[in-house]
This record gives C-alpha cells, structure tokens and sequence, in this order.
C-alpha cells in the first residue's frame, strides 16, 4: 500500500491520477502539514474516485493544542466527515510527549468509523511501544511512524520491532524519507507492506509522478 503525502493541489491530483493507493490531503509543506481548505478537498473528491484522508492538524510546531485549536479540530472532523473524507491523519500528545487518550479519543468517536490514523506525532514519545499499544486500544487503524528517529531508514530497527509486534493489530505506515532509492532496502529489512511518502525530489517542491511509480513498483 503507498499513500503520497499532497501539500497542495498540484501535488494531489498527480498522485490521485498515478499509481498510488490513497493520498493524505493537507497543506504547509514547510511546517509539515496542516489542515488542507475544504473547498479544495471537495474538488478533489467530486473529481476523483481513490481515497482521500485528511489531515487534522490546526497548526505547525509541538502536537498539543489549545481549547479553542482543539475545538477547532473536532469542528474539522464533522465538516470533512459529513463531505465525504475516507480517512484522518492527527495526533494529539500532552504537553509531555505522550498519547492525550481524552482528547484522541474524542475525534475518534466524532470520526464515526472513518479510519483514523495517528501521525509521525508518535515518534515525539519516549516508549513507542507503549504508545503503539495505546493507540490500538483507542482503536486507531494506522500508525504513521519512522521508528522515532527523524528519516525511516535510521529508525529502521524499531520499525522492523513495532511490525513484528503490532502489524497484525494495526496497520505501520511507514515514512520518514521514503524515497525509490531505499524503499526496498526498507521493505526488505522490515517486512513492511504500507508506505508513506511526498515523491518529492530533491530540488522540487511537487509530488513527481515518475517517482510515485518507481516506488510502487518497489513494493509491489
């Protein structure tokens, strides 16, 4: 499975017209993605048949948020719910880096059995184990994770672990860096089977549509 991170329109329709299985629909490249405009998200869903998940996220920076910016979030899940959304990227964690169960748990139920999936936020905390267990019991589908180090190839050890240990419990996303030019060894290493990449090349600020293929061939 490969989703294509997409910061901004150009990006996802590429990636909606290649051979990627899903995107995650959001914007601000630079502060590693923010909640994407609705109105943008319905063109792209009147205008294509592939899932969009997207990212609940009000503002770059640390992953805990204030009243109003949670607020904000839960507002954020009704809207892109009811307008069709077939998934959700968030992650909320407490002011010390751990998994906030309360307020995760309040988004999952305002999804209302639209997959949820918890973002690379996990990698902030100090026993990934622990919290990978954590979202499992808040019933998460998918983790979103470079094995707590800041590319998946220098967190590979820990991804191979976190597979071996939860991948029949909940779908390990894999990102972090994933490019054509490691995802094999990745996969080979880990025994991956989903993957999670923006196919931007070095130098570009769009998703490559070449790039999208050779990684899904890689992994297929």
């Amino acid at each position: 499975m490969l989703e294509i991170a997409c910061f901004e329109m150009t990006s996802a329709e590429t990636a909606l017209r290649s051979m990627a299985d899903r995107i995650e629909f959001c914007t601000d490249l630079e502060l590693g993605g923010t909640t994407p405009d609705f109105y943008e998200f319905l063109h792209l869903k009147r205008t294509f048949s592939k899932p969009v998940y997207v990212m609940i996220r009000p503002k770059g920076g640390p992953f805990y948020y204030s009243e109003t910016e949670f607020i904000e979030m839960k507002k954020s899940i009704i809207s892109f719910g009811e307008a069709g959304a077939d998934g959700f990227v968030f992650g909320i964690l407490t002011p010390q880096n751990e998994v906030d169960v309360q307020r995760n748990a309040e988004l999952i139920t305002l999804a209302a059995g639209i997959p949820c999936t918890f973002h690379r936020a996990v990698d902030r905390t100090a026993d990934l184990d622990k919290s990978v267990e954590t979202l499992i019991g808040l019933g998460f589908k998918t983790v979103l994770t470079s094995g707590g180090k800041k590319s998946a190839m220098e967190g590979k050890e820990n991804l191979k672990q976190l597979i071996g240990k939860y991948s029949n419990q909940i779908e390990i996303l894999i990102g972090g860096g994933v490019r054509s030019e490691n995802v094999a060894e990745i996969k080979e290493f880990t025994g991956a089977t989903s993957f999670h990449s923006s196919a931007i090349l070095k130098y570009d600020t769009l998703a490559s549509a070449a790039e999208i293929k050779d990684i899904k061939k890689l992994i297929s």
